[in-house]
């Protein structure tokens, strides 16, 4: 994929969604850390339900620790390896109090001290809370960056690097949330919605054409906001 095609398909999606945000809720930088760690192997959905009765009563590193392992476990239960979120999190928690004064520190190398936070989840919170250029290659952008020939790797490392490289500047800030968005609802794993994507001339897949008339399940299937591209109702970190 050339370099015309490339901006082509972050002009178009910025057209489609000037404002993309994450769908995880969260008020401040430290939900927004939790709610990170606790979404490793779990859909936004399930720790939005799980963080709404969660953050009522502990969502500073103080009141984590308060709230303790075993107190955390009965509120995120339904996540999955929640045993290890939890203490990860009460970890994370002590660490943030005894290192940062209580704050969630803006550096990558700081933030991968922090038990539970790999380079993905350090990658989401550089960018969606403090704004920094960087993209967190999950499953979804994985997906896509190969799918299309946005991006070709091997490993999330790979993509992600490329990725840096290939993404033109003015669109690298929301680049994450772009991808991850097309990649959910639209360029999916097993029936990808090709018959509405917006990038199809510009998509490098071989078998798009035989997904081109799944438009009406698509339409369906979609939430309203990735398919008109509307603002995820989701605060900004303060």
């Amino acid at each position: 994929m050339n370099a015309a095609a490339r901006r082509e398909i972050f002009a178009r999606l910025a057209r489609a969604n000037p404002t993309p945000a994450t769908e995880l809720k969260y008020r401040t930088v430290f939900e927004l850390l939790v709610a990170v760690i606790l979404s490793a192997q779990a859909t936004d959905k399930s720790v939005n339900r799980a963080t709404a009765t969660l953050f009522k009563v502990a969502n500073t590193p103080q009141a984590m620790v308060k709230l303790g392992v075993r107190g955390l476990k009965r509120y995120i239960k339904t996540i999955g390896l929640y045993n290890t979120k939890a203490r990860n999190l009460v970890k994370t928690a002590r660490l943030l109090i005894a290192r940062h004064g209580g704050k969630v520190p803006r550096t990558r190398e700081a933030l991968e001290q922090l038990p539970g936070v790999g380079r993905k989840t350090a990658n989401v919170i550089l960018n969606t809370a403090f704004g920094h250029p960087t993209i967190a290659v999950d499953t979804h952008i994985f997906r896509l960056a190969n799918r299309t020939g946005l991006a070709p790797g091997k490993t999330p490392r790979q993509v992600e690097e490329q990725l840096a490289r290939r993404v033109p500047e003015p669109y690298r800030k929301d680049a994450h949330h772009w991808l991850i968005l097309h990649g959910r609802y639209v360029c999916t794993a097993r029936r990808p919605h090709c018959g509405r994507c917006i990038l199809y001339d510009l998509c490098e897949f071989r078998d798009k054409a035989k997904y081109r008339d799944s438009r009406r399940l698509a339409r369906r299937a979609a939430p309203r906001r990735a398919l008109a591209g509307t603002r995820a109702q989701t605060p900004r970190a303060k």
